[in-house]
């Protein structure tokens, strides 16, 4: 089979298949990660193009890819000027990426590049999007595992966007798949979402995902907590809507206790309350008051980030690009 007859032929200007890979701090894995990388890519016999984006490392991760250049030539350097986070350096280096398809990967080869030539295969076999499903995922705890699988859950039952369960950035797309992703131009960027978002003819190639080949990983509970609230805050309006029924349901029960107080008070006769009840209303209602106002504000403070309009990164320097 041929690649989709949409994908403009390659040209020495436009490589047939570029790989994006976002780093940071990541000097101890990045001659492991240029060694299977380049062994997976050769045998496919593509023009290739391989698309580093130094998002602000600390360490000399910058220099290595740099040495990594002069050695091979498709190897080109996104140096940002300081560091923007995972999503919008990914975002950096798809939007530098010329290829007719993209790959995105990490450069901790928890991801293997050898998955690139099952990837190439279903794209030649017509489909615009081949995401890489974690069958397992080894060497992290049952804690993450489990907050990782309810995480899906919970974003798939309150979106109505499709995203695909234990799937990262890993995966392949066709160039008229990353033209339509650069189009999009919000500054909380949930890639995930916004891979699901798109569209086109999409199908996944299952593997296990490795675990860290060396160094530590960036990830610690609480950003993965934050990344959880922004993806979903950017693909759902539920957390909003639901303190209308929340409040509805509050009203509702106030009323009822109301009329069966009235009723006491004509059967009974007035007795005198007790504080505890009182005080528990009091902290409930101004709980949910205080968590309502808070879920309103994660929604209020992305609006004031896009308002603003600034560019989602900025780069200090390019190395290998006319």
């Amino acid at each position: 089979m041929t690649p989709p007859a949409a994908s403009p032929s390659p040209s020495p200007a436009r490589p047939q298949l570029s790989v994006v890979a976002p780093m940071f701090n990541e000097s101890e894995c990045l001659v492991h990660f240029f060694e299977r990388l380049e062994a997976a890519i050769k045998p496919l016999g593509l023009t290739y193009e391989i698309v580093c984006v130094n998002d602000g490392s600390r360490d000399n991760t910058l220099a290595l890819l740099r040495e990594h250049r002069a050695k091979n030539p498709a190897i080109k350097v996104v140096n940002l000027s300081r560091n923007f986070g995972k999503d919008i350096a990914l975002s950096a280096g798809i939007d530098h990426a010329r290829g007719d398809a993209v790959v995105p990967i990490d450069g901790d080869l928890q991801d293997p590049p050898e998955l690139i030539a099952e990837f190439v295969a279903k794209w030649r076999e017509g489909f615009d999007v081949v995401y890489g499903t974690r069958r397992t995922r080894q060497g992290e705890g049952w804690f993450k595992r489990m907050s990782a699988t309810l995480f899906y859950r919970v974003i798939a039952s309150m979106t109505a966007i499709d995203i695909p369960r234990n799937t990262g950035d890993f995966r392949l797309m066709d160039r008229r798949v990353v033209d339509a992703i650069g189009r999009l131009p919000e500054r909380s960027r949930f890639m995930k979402g916004l891979f699901a978002w798109v569209g086109f003819r999409q199908t996944a190639v299952l593997y296990d995902r490795q675990p860290r080949h060396l160094g530590t990983t960036k990830w610690n509970y609480w950003r993965l907590w934050n990344f959880a609230i922004d993806g979903i805050t950017s693909f759902s309006s539920f957390p909003l809507k639901i303190w209308s029924y929340l409040g509805c349901f509050i009203a509702l029960v106030s009323i009822v206790y109301g009329i069966v107080r009235i009723i006491r008070h004509f059967i009974i006769g007035i007795d005198v309350p007790g504080y505890d009840s009182l005080l528990v209303a009091i902290l409930f209602l101004g709980g949910v008051q205080l968590i309502s106002l808070g879920v309103i504000g994660e929604y209020l403070a992305r609006i004031y980030i896009e308002v603003k309009g600034r560019p989602l990164y900025l780069v200090r320097d390019l190395d290998g690009f006319e």
